[in-house]
């Protein structure tokens, strides 16, 4: 993806937004920490389609099946590049646009208490699709899970064996340097505080959806807690009764970044998709209606 040529005030990740409401300016300089501007929102979706589909997709597919949580990062990724207010991030108390589209998650190597975790970081494309990103996370996984570090996870190894108040004073100047978009690569090349969108898939061992917090590192805006597959009952307009499978998410946003109605149709969107997934097939830029 092409930058925009860079403007003084802009970061490497991202372009400082000069065309703000007065409102989207001030918030940030009076309210300038993420973690105090948290809006959390569950959303409820029906995966009676979704499940025919991935089971008529696995029919076929034996080396890497589909699964619930692989289409669920493809929709949020083809939302927050639909509404691209969700690719904002706020830094030294200023808005900015981000360039590239993000998922980030975290991968267990073996389900165990003491196997260690790694990082995965999946970029997305306005042309990508549902397969295309299947296979981004198919790469992310495997590498996860092989004995090869990723490049964060290397760097706060060697920060871990380095003498406590060294340790401290490195990470303070890291702290400085993030203010400002100056952390090099090699130290949040893998960092998923730095993607669009972070996921965790809490379902998978067993968890419900439930709130997690945002953090004053890095540029993430938009948590996403995956629960466990459980069911409900829908009503009908008799007030008849019918359960069905479903799965709760938990969303954390930077409320700073839009207002309620951008949140409250992005929301709509994203259930669309996920109802609808047949619609993941599309480019990810490609509209639909909702």
């Amino acid at each position: 993806m092409d930058k925009p040529k860079r403007k003084w005030g802009d970061r490497k990740d991202g372009r400082l937004l000069r065309e703000l409401d007065a409102m989207h300016f001030i918030v940030p300089l009076i309210y300038p920490n993420r973690c105090d501007n948290e809006a959390y929102i569950a959303e409820t979706i029906d995966l009676t389609n979704l499940n025919a589909y991935v089971a008529k997709k696995n029919e076929e597919e034996t080396d890497f099946p589909y699964k619930m949580f692989q289409l669920i990062v493809c929709a949020i990724l083809k939302t927050i590049m639909l509404r691209p207010k969700m690719n904002r991030f706020i830094a030294n108390k200023n808005v900015y646009q981000r360039y590239k589209y993000s998922a980030s998650f975290v991968v267990k190597k073996e389900f165990k208490d003491e196997s260690a975790e790694a990082l995965a970081f999946v970029y997305a494309e306005p042309e990508d699709t549902l397969e295309s990103i299947r296979a981004k996370i198919c790469k992310q996984i495997r590498g996860c899970r092989s004995d090869k570090l990723d490049t964060s996870s290397n760097s706060m190894e060697i920060l871990n064996k380095m003498p406590r108040f060294f340790a401290k004073f490195l990470v303070w100047i890291i702290c400085r340097l993030d203010e400002h978009g100056w952390c090099p690569d090699f130290l949040i090349g893998s960092d998923p505080y730095y993607s669009s969108v972070v996921l965790t898939n809490v379902g998978s061992i067993k968890l419900g959806s439930g709130y997690h917090h945002l953090t004053n590192w890095g540029t993430n805006s938009v948590f996403c807690l995956v629960s466990e597959k459980k069911l409900r009952p829908f009503f009908d307009a008799q007030g008849h009764a019918q359960m069905r499978d479903t799965v709760r998410l938990g969303l954390t946003i930077d409320e700073r970044i839009a207002d309620g109605y951008y949140y409250s149709k992005t929301l709509r969107l994203l259930r669309r998709l996920l109802e609808n997934p047949e619609l993941l097939e599309l480019p990810l830029s490609e509209e639909v209606e909702y």
